[in-house]
């Protein structure tokens, strides 16, 4: 049997099961009974949450039909670049942005400012082509009332 990729965000290349082709998933590779998929069944503060039950993979080779997203979270922005072929809107050098994610996987970009009693996130963004992420350095902030991942060492959160 093939090593399983690790718990994280993925979208679906075809359908796994009864979960389509186009997907945002976390993937659970251990538990009882096994490595499966759960779909998103909310959003909060622009991170996804996910199904309590998810769909057990039909065997490990299913694994290979996801593709990894970077983890949801705050960014800095490493170089400029725009949203799109379109460049609708511009990230500058520098700029701190929280990345998340649509039911489909796009990813999505929100821009935090401050106001006079604290740092907001907007609760809309601005989809961003997955290419473009490769220009965000992901930085370390802590998550409060978010269980960690158990089992591993990693410092990634249980989303679900």
């Amino acid at each position: 049997m093939d090593a399983l990729p690790p718990c994280g965000l993925y979208v679906t290349r075809a359908p796994i099961g009864s979960v389509p082709a186009g997907r945002l998933v976390y993937f659970h590779n251990h538990g009882s009974p096994g490595p499966g998929v759960y779909l998103p069944a909310s959003w909060k503060a622009n991170r996804a949450r996910f199904e309590a039950r998810g769909h057990l993979l039909p065997d490990p080779s299913a694994a290979g039909l996801l593709e990894a997203l970077p983890p949801e979270g705050f960014y800095r922005v490493a170089e400029r670049f725009t949203c799109c072929e379109n460049r609708c809107r511009t990230f500058e050098p520098e700029m701190l942005v929280q990345l998340g994610y649509d039911g489909a996987g796009r990813a999505i970009l929100f821009v935090p400012q401050i106001t006079s009693a604290h740092l907001a996130v907007p609760s809309t963004g601005t989809r961003v082509d997955r290419d473009r992420l490769a220009h965000l350095v992901r930085l370390r902030v802590g998550v409060v009332d978010t269980p960690l991942h158990e089992g591993e060492d990693t410092d990634e959160t249980l989303l679900h």
